[in-house]
């Protein structure tokens, strides 16, 4: 599939605009990661910006990612796409993360919502932003609360990665599309 058909998908299904921001800053994580590792960018691309696309509709677990899972095995999604999407819900017991992909995607999902929450009570916004900063919000459990501070440090650990240079490298993918995430200094 495109990315323009990805890109459809995700707005059929979600009108939050919000929502569809998340997803697009998965999606730079991840296809940064697919870069730094020598993967398919594409596909790598696809599974971050697909991965919450049924979540505005189906919240409820297992629902989602569930019947997002079948919309895209109707629509022709390869099966390690789907897989990959199916595996950074923590409650679906058979689907462990397993590849370098579900790893990359649970390990940039959770984080990129809370860089995105750090980046909004700046004034300038991702500019600037460091691990340094967003540690020490972690820090703070009443900011961003519903963001589950285990699953970032668990996710960069599964991955491999030191949770700093984690927390770094995906701000600095963030910031190459700020401007689509209204995360610009005002």
């Amino acid at each position: 599939m495109s990315r323009d058909a990805d890109l459809a998908l995700v707005r059929e299904y979600t009108k939050n605009e919000n929502l569809v921001r998340h997803m697009l800053a998965v999606e730079a994580a991840v296809r940064a990661y697919a870069r730094k590792f020598g993967e398919d960018e594409e596909k790598w691309g696809s599974v971050g910006l697909l991965h919450d696309f049924d979540y505005e509709r189906w919240p409820d677990p297992p629902d989602h990612p569930l019947k997002g899972s079948a919309i895209l095995q109707e629509r022709g999604y390869a099966a390690d796409v789907i897989y990959a999407i199916k595996s950074h819900a923590d409650y679906l017991p058979d689907c462990p993360r397993v590849s370098r992909l579900d790893k990359t995607l649970y390990a940039c999902d959770e984080l990129c919502g809370f860089i995105t929450a750090c980046a909004l009570v700046r004034p300038t916004r991702l500019e600037g932003l460091d691990s340094k900063s967003v540690r020490k919000k972690m820090k703070t459990l009443a900011f961003a609360a519903a963001v589950k501070r285990e699953d970032i440090t668990r996710g960069a650990a599964d991955l491999g990665v030191d949770l700093d240079e984690h927390i770094d490298f995906c701000i600095r993918a963030l910031q190459s599309i700020a401007p689509d995430l209204g995360l610009v200094a005002a």
